[in-house]
């Protein structure tokens, strides 16, 4: 299978650890020219030493100004976005009643805000070359709420309502939109919703760990690059006949079709 990425330039939103970084590991392997962004100058260096000619800008993608300072960044240095990867670390944990205002207003600058700024900035280069990708990176709580995540849950399926309104209003211009939507895999995040149901239960981490794991069909937590996989597929030439498409990568826990 020929993925044609060697002419295609990626930027991968908080590209410097977890799913994001291994998402732009695979785009750098499969011959595309790479740019990430992310919060810490110090976690993009530590990235930059491992995707030789890759293009790093430091900027928090919940703010406007950064988004904006971020993709004049790549236009200058790269050229036009051809693949977007929309990629945000996710909300805090919390029940409902643990939720003020502020909380709310954060999580949706940070996950529905992002991923409407950064699409609207890269959406004029692929609508005149007729070609692009946007691919986002999800939750399988789209597909199944996962308990605790309030704030996840409920705003990532607002994104999920966008994309697929998005997908059929580009796909004229060869323009696609599809989501990966990762399960719990191997990341900071993970390890803060550990913690957190931890604390609420009583319970250590290792063992909330293991009965995560046991409630898996595949009896294991994934690993970042299962979900890159499905993310470098997403923005080749081989995935050209899917739109509008959320595909779970959670080693089947999600019993939704």
């Amino acid at each position: 299978m020929k993925l044609n990425l060697e002419n295609k330039t990626v930027l991968v939103m908080a590209g410097s650890k977890g799913i994001g970084f291994a998402t732009a590991k695979g785009f750098h392997e499969a011959g595309a020219q790479v740019a990430i962004c992310g919060r810490s100058q110090d976690n993009l260096d530590a990235a930059l030493a491992e995707l030789p000619g890759c293009f790093a800008v430091a900027g928090d993608v919940s703010q406007a100004a950064d988004i904006d300072r971020i993709m004049s960044a790549v236009n200058a240095q790269l050229g036009g976005i051809d693949i977007l990867v929309n990629n945000a670390g996710g909300p805090p944990p919390g029940l409902f009643e643990q939720l003020n205002d502020d909380d709310w207003d954060k999580a949706v600058q940070l996950t529905l805000m992002s991923v409407v700024r950064a699409t609207r900035l890269v959406l004029p280069h692929m609508r005149e070359q007729k070609w692009g990708r946007i691919v986002n990176i999800s939750s399988s709580g789209v597909k199944q709420p996962v308990p605790g995540l309030t704030l996840s849950n409920s705003i990532r399926m607002a994104v999920q309502g966008w994309a697929k309104t998005l997908a059929n209003q580009v796909a004229a211009d060869n323009i696609l939109v599809n989501t990966v939507c990762p399960g719990f895999t191997n990341t900071d995040r993970v390890t803060e919703i550990l913690k957190q149901q931890s604390e609420a239960s009583g319970k250590t981490i290792p063992e909330i760990a293991t009965g995560l794991a046991s409630q898996i069909p595949l009896q294991r937590i994934g690993e970042p690059e299962e979900i890159a996989n499905l993310a470098v597929f997403l923005g080749s030439e081989a995935a050209s006949f899917m739109t509008g498409t959320a595909i779970q990568v959670d080693g089947g826990s999600s019993q939704s079709y």
